[in-house]
């Protein structure tokens, strides 16, 4: 190879987005052995078809006929010539059962996707049928497969959908979904293939981390993920934290008074909103008129704090946090939309008292928070997976996170057919009532001349403002946001009919594709003679992701399309993030000039940089907690499937007094008189085996080391969130907050461990354990009446400790 070349090589590489660096051509050289496979595959019947398939999973696999199959962590090796089968049977699995015949493309993204990658694949261009070829392919190399969605139902639809090719193939498949029952659980989970979206496995994992019966857990264990809609789970989801919460007694709140205090108070005297909208706080009138309300209180004195969050987050509910944009209320609840999908972000809450504080503002019943049991990040749940791979059709854009967080590479997979979308250059107003009537205008032209049109909002608020101002135009519209999403796929699916116009969230129907002439293409030829589908977007996102994603609905598969973006100087991304848009204002109010779009530009780069900074700072507080719960887990696995925990009792060295109503005493436990008589754990456990017998007396530890392992997370898991609120205060004597947190958060750790052991020995020396069926609950250990499940939003204002300390100590400072 010339200098030459290899320069340009280099170059090539150079010049690739981050993270793009896998490249095609190991993959591309197998194509033509795939060719000449198929024709050989086309001879078999069905019967035959799926014997070679199975055949070429047990010769990886190492299976002698007649052998259970064994699951292994990481996937076994293959050669070429065994990526070349499982390329080639799984074309011809789609071409029988569903009639779909995989494209090169598509073959190139399951081989990517089965070395370990994240590939991108353009919407329309076939990501589902490539999944299921590289899911195969995990399976022959003995790995069972999950593959997340971003919600039930996709998880439902396209295991249903592509469960014929993976039978024909010889793999079982399964779905998993808020509502399937726990047995139906399991034998999902138990399937080769188990379609799932990303929070029902989280809140499985975290549900099976609780169980008191080894058998009673769900999940097998871990193998292989394929991430559908990649960059929305390993990205936008990362940092949102899945919880199991059990039900605690209400300590009382401040939120719903301090909610009727903030509605009767005044802007501009009582509260002022700044840091570009991001903030609001008190002025000395307003925090005179809170200290009057209640009884003349120190406002910023320290033991005043609760009552001064309550104020605090009653304001930002008031001012910062809008209906119909951040939430919806349907039936008596609130329920929080997504930023990024524009949907509503089922059994989701505010974290940092948020929630309680919108609740009270709509007039409603706080809802009970509870105590969290268990708890794990998407990203954590992730990275429980050995083996990782995903496909969206916007991953390059975020390959730097990607590797950064996930150590996982891109692939670019071209398109089977060329994009011919026409992407017109941003339409920039001076004002937002200028750039609405410009868009009236624009979608109106369209829709005269019988072009579909999307019209893509930022909000739900938005998408309701525009619909009525068409329909005032005498444009009817078909609107789909978070209040309706129930018909999601049925609407999206007509968005391509001959004069329909669509107003849509972010959410758009990912998932569903829009095909020209209707769903049942009816009147194709005359919209691709229009020009095909017309996305015409309401305003800038924080994420170029997410403005590519709605262009991505027009173009499919070759298919004529076009797109525009209207932007207004007023929109809140160019507020917040923007130094200006210069340039010449035309008489109807149009923005133009050569730094117009690099300034657009400029400000998402600016957003997306500080999301980046945001998922950085939260993963290195979380990296820890995530060791500590990987500790945690093995010690639990091993208390839930040895005797562990008996072993502990019966090797019990430490000296209690013989009294069990002494023992249980914990000031007379720990300072135990001399003149007691004292026995060993060792001994106490000899004296319960003759009463209960060995198997019996293994459990009753069992279950003793469990209550306390598991009531110890739970108060170290209250710890860490108050430290970690907390230990921002330490920022004030120049100290750095992860340090201090790291600081506190190991050696209380350390200390939980050893506590459960000393706790479990405790509990067993102060019960009568007098029948093979005691359980703690006759020990006074109760666990939770109830448990549910939640997943934590965003507080989009970060902590409120946080937000309250340079504002208390200047208080406290008297400055």
């Amino acid at each position: 190879m010339g200098l030459g070349v290899r320069l340009k090589q280099k170059l090539r590489t150079f010049m690739q987005r981050p993270g793009t660096t896998v490249s095609l051509g190991r993959f591309e050289a197998i194509l033509p052995r795939i060719q000449e496979l198929e024709d050989e595959l086309t001879a078999l019947t069905d019967a035959e078809f799926t014997e070679r398939a199975v055949m070429l999973r047990d010769i990886v696999t190492g299976t002698e006929e007649g052998q259970p199959r064994v699951f292994t962590a990481q996937p076994l090796p293959i050669d070429e010539e065994d990526m070349a089968e499982i390329c080639a049977l799984g074309r011809e699995a789609g071409r029988r059962a569903l009639g779909e015949r995989a494209f090169d493309v598509q073959l190139l993204g399951a081989m990517a996707m089965l070395q370990g990658n994240v590939v991108e694949m353009a919407t329309g261009e076939g990501k589902t049928l490539a999944a299921v070829i590289a899911a195969y392919g995990f399976a022959v190399r003995g790995s069972r497969v999950q593959v997340l969605t971003v919600n039930d139902y996709l998880a439902d639809r396209d295991a249903d959908w592509m469960g014929p090719a993976y039978r024909l193939l010889g793999l079982t498949v399964g779905a998993v979904g808020e509502g399937t029952g726990h047995d139906e659980r399991a034998a999902a989970y138990g399937c080769d293939v188990t379609y799932v979206s990303v929070s029902e496995a989280g809140f499985d994992f975290l549900r099976d981390q609780l169980v008191l019966r080894a058998e009673d857990a769900v999940m097998p264990g871990m193998y292989t993920v394929i991430v559908d809609e990649a960059d929305s789970i390993l990205i936008d989801e990362a940092r949102v934290p899945l919880v199991v919460a059990g039900s605690l007694a209400d300590g009382g709140s401040d939120a719903t008074s301090a909610a009727a205090l903030v509605a009767a108070m005044r802007p501009g005297r009582d509260f002022e909103v700044i840091d570009d909208g991001r903030n609001v706080q008190l002025t000395d009138t307003g925090a005179a008129v809170v200290e009057r309300a209640w009884g003349g209180i120190q406002l910023y004195a320290p033991e005043s704090l609760p009552k001064l969050t309550a104020v605090n987050l009653a304001l930002h509910a008031r001012t910062l946090v809008a209906v119909d944009v951040d939430y919806i209320v349907k039936d008596g609840r609130i329920a929080l939309v997504d930023e990024f999908r524009g949907r509503v972000a089922r059994r989701r809450r505010w974290p940092d008292g948020l929630q309680a504080a919108v609740e009270a503002k709509e007039g409603l019943a706080a809802t009970d928070e509870g105590e969290i049991l268990a708890t794990i990040t998407v990203q954590g749940l992730v990275a429980l997976y050995p083996t990782v791979a995903g496909m969206t059709g916007t991953a390059s854009t975020i390959g730097d996170e990607l590797r950064e967080f996930y150590r996982l590479e891109v692939a670019v997979i071209p398109p089977n057919t060329p994009n011919v979308r026409v992407d017109e250059q941003d339409r920039v107003y001076a004002t937002i009532e200028e750039k609405e009537e410009a868009l009236m205008a624009e979608v109106a032209s369209a829709h005269e001349a019988g072009r579909p049109v999307l019209v893509g909002t930022l909000d739900v608020a938005e998408s309701e403002r525009i619909a009525a101002a068409l329909q005032d135009h005498g444009i009817e519209c078909v609107v789909l946001n978070a209040k309706n999403d129930a018909h999601e796929a049925a609407v999206i699916a007509e968005a391509g009919r001959l004069g329909a116009v669509t107003v849509s969230t972010q959410m758009a129907g990912r998932g569903t594709d829009i095909r020209l002439g209707g769903s049942d293409g009816q009147d194709r030829a005359a919209v691709a003679e229009l020009g095909g589908l017309y996305v015409v977007g309401a305003g800038r996102h924080d994420s170029r992701r997410v403005d590519d994603q709605l262009r991505g609905r027009a173009g499919r598969q070759g298919d004529p399309g076009g797109s525009v973006f209207f932007v207004s100087r007023e929109d809140e991304l160019i507020v917040r993030h923007g130094d200006g848009i210069g340039g010449t204002t035309a008489g109807d109010g149009r923005v133009t000039g050569p730094e117009v779009h690099w300034a657009v530009g400029h400000a998402q780069r600016v957003a997306e940089g500080i999301g980046f900074e945001i998922h950085r700072n939260t993963w290195r507080y979380g990296v820890l907690i995530e060791r500590q719960r990987q500790v945690l887990a093995q010690r639990r696995k091993a208390l839930l499937t040895t005797g562990a925990a008996a072993e502990l009792l019966r090797g019990g060295k430490k000296l209690f007094p013989a009294d069990r109503d002494a023992v249980a005493d914990a000031e007379l436990w720990a300072d135990a008189d001399d003149e007691l008589e004292m026995v060993t754990v060792a001994q106490r456990y000899t004296e319960v085996v003759d009463v209960v017998g060995e198997q019996a007396l293994e459990e009753v530890a069992r279950q003793i080391a469990l209550y306390h392992l598991d009531r110890g997370w739970a108060d170290h898991l209250g710890m860490l969130a108050n430290v970690r609120d907390g230990v921002h205060l330490r920022a004030l004597g120049r100290l750095d907050p992860l340090d201090e947190f790291h600081r506190v958060a190991v050696p209380e750790f350390e200390q939980l461990l050893a506590d459960v052991d000393a706790a479990t020995a405790q509990t067993f020396m102060a019960a009568r354990i007098d029948s093979p069926d005691w359980t703690p609950e006759d020990a006074g250990l109760e666990r939770p009446s109830a448990t549910w499940t939640y997943m934590v939003h965003d507080n989009p204002f970060g902590s409120e400790i946080e937000r309250l300390i340079s504002r208390m100590a200047k208080a406290l400072l008297g400055k």
